[in-house]
């Protein structure tokens, strides 16, 4: 992991396709606890070292659970695990990006998932296929691709064990953007400095807003109101509009 101009990169790097384990979880958790320290980036831009993006769970550990007398609350334990790292990666205040290269499978779908952003190659794979396995995407995918996409992209994709490649991602509006694997990097990066640009408290205040749009118990229209009377006294804010005004 490494900061830059307002940029936290975190490279995936556990080959040979960083398949989740407990051990690479608790890595990711350390990351994050790194960035919780700092107060100097707003955007974290999530890609891989590897061809493939993320190839989800580790199946040896889950191989592993079935020789287990209580395994299947073993393997439960495990997901859970997902479930913590995924939720807080998605209540990150920053904004987040997954560039995707390669494959991103199952559990690190799920992950892509819990980001903001997500830009994929043309030649990428996407999918959640677990039905393959006699398995369901646990980790959140059959609420989040739900949320993200609708019902019926969900059930095509989940119900169907379809995987699509990032064109078709994006029209699907599993991603946001889909360009040729050699020009994703520098676009990826494109992105995370015009992010990186703007105010991060008002990206902070935007995102909130956004997650309530899909919570009908809450009162989205009132918490933008909140957030202008708490950016109108924001001393970032009052140097912006100075200086824009000024132009």
């Amino acid at each position: 992991m490494n900061v830059h101009a307002g940029i936290a990169t975190a490279t995936l790097a556990r080959p040979p396709v960083n398949a989740i384990n407990n051990t690479w979880i608790d890595c990711f958790h350390a990351v994050l606890d790194q960035l919780a320290a700092r107060n100097d980036w707003s955007v974290l831009w999530v890609r891989s070292s590897a061809k493939t993006f993320c190839a989800g769970a580790d199946l040896a550990q889950i191989q592993s659970h079935f020789a287990e007398p209580a395994g299947a609350k073993a393997m439960v334990a495990d997901i859970r695990r997902f479930h913590d790292l995924f939720a807080r990666l998605e209540a990150l205040p920053q904004v987040t990006m997954a560039e995707i290269g390669g494959a991103a499978l199952g559990g690190g779908l799920e992950m892509a998932l819990c980001c903001d952003l997500r830009i994929a190659a043309h030649e990428a794979s996407l999918g959640l296929p677990e039905a393959r396995l006699g398995l369901l995407p646990g980790a959140g995918g059959t609420q989040r691709l739900s949320w993200l996409c609708g019902k019926g992209t969900a059930s095509r994709l989940i119900l169907g064990g379809e995987v699509v490649d990032g064109q078709t991602a994006c029209r699907l509006g599993l991603v946001q953007w889909s360009v040729p694997a050699l020009q994703l990097t520098d676009h990826a990066r494109q992105i995370a400095c015009r992010i990186a640009d703007l105010a991060p408290a008002a990206l902070a205040a935007a995102k909130a807003c956004i997650a309530l749009a899909a919570d009908a118990s809450r009162d989205g229209f009132q918490a933008e109101l909140d957030a202008t009377e708490a950016l109108f006294s924001n001393a970032d804010t009052r140097r912006r509009v100075a200086a824009f005004l000024d132009r």
